[in-house]
């Protein structure tokens, strides 16, 4: 088998939600690139037809949709799903990326922002995951399951609370729901595995990686010394969506550049 055909996504078709903008978009650009067919959705319709207009001007194999969706809500993701069911009669690949936060220092924390960010990482992306599953499982073999990929962070690996606590919480929730998942759906032919991310640019991060200048100092944090590229989230997912990815279900691949196993310091070399 070449490398050509275990990261070759012809014939399959993806739903990525929060598809417009960071994350999101590099995975899509990566399975328009593979080959894929990509329906991009999320709460903004336009920037997702616009990204759809960008990635089909690609000359890639692959072609992209986009249109609106909202996992926010119960009346959200039925009307997500009946788009989805509207375009096509399968689906291969679900990748869960939508996603909020929200920052505030301790002390100042309000309550509904709990809430808010848990209805939509874990409530939205387990709720649209199991309405989306008899289409998952309908796709999926023994040979060639059907894949979701959840999107997790860094921060709900590692004790980091930095004025994002329920976000921090909410991605230690998707990790755990994601190796459930994996159990759960495998006798389906559905694999599940999760993206654990430190800093990329997207909309979220844009206090932090806007300029060139924030994402060097950002980057000087990173055991690895930089923010996260295209090519990092390209890589993952062509491997966990592709035929060297079959074998795999109920794993964090920590994209992280290192912040996953950072620890104490070396308290005996110190102290000596």
């Amino acid at each position: 088998m070449t490398p050509d055909t275990l990261f070759s996504l012809e014939g399959k078709t993806a739903l990525v939600t929060g598809g417009a903008t960071g994350i999101g978009r590099m995975a899509a650009e990566a399975l328009v690139r593979a080959g894929a067919r990509v329906l991009i959705a999320s709460r903004k319709a336009e920037a997702c037809e616009a990204v759809a207009a960008e990635l089909n001007g690609l000359d890639a194999p692959g072609q992209a949709e986009g249109f609106g969706g909202d996992v926010s809500t119960c009346e959200g993701i039925e009307a997500l799903v009946a788009e989805v069911c509207s375009r096509t009669n399968k689906l291969d690949i679900l990748m869960n990326n939508s996603g909020v936060s929200w920052g505030a220092p301790m002390g100042q924390f309000p309550h509904d922002a709990w809430e808010k960010v848990m209805s939509v990482n874990v409530a939205g992306l387990f709720d649209l995951t199991q309405k989306l599953l008899p289409m998952l499982m309908k796709s999926g073999s023994a040979d060639d399951p059907a894949r979701v990929v959840n999107v997790g962070s860094v921060m709900g690996e590692v004790p980091m609370g930095d004025g994002a606590y329920s976000y921090s919480a909410s991605k230690a929730a998707v990790l755990h729901l994601t190796k459930i998942m994996a159990k759960e759906f495998s006798p389906y032919h559905v694999t599940v595995n999760a993206l654990a991310p430190g800093p990329f640019v997207s909309r979220m991060t844009a206090f932090a990686t806007a300029d060139e200048e924030t994402r060097e100092k950002v980057g000087k944090t990173v055991p690895l010394g930089r923010v996260g590229r295209y090519e990092d989230i390209a890589g993952c997912m062509l491997f966990l969506c592709g035929r060297g990815g079959s074998y795999v279900t109920g794993a964090v691949i920590p994209v992280s550049g290192g912040i996953n196993v950072v620890t104490a310091g070396n308290i005996f070399a110190e102290a000596l």
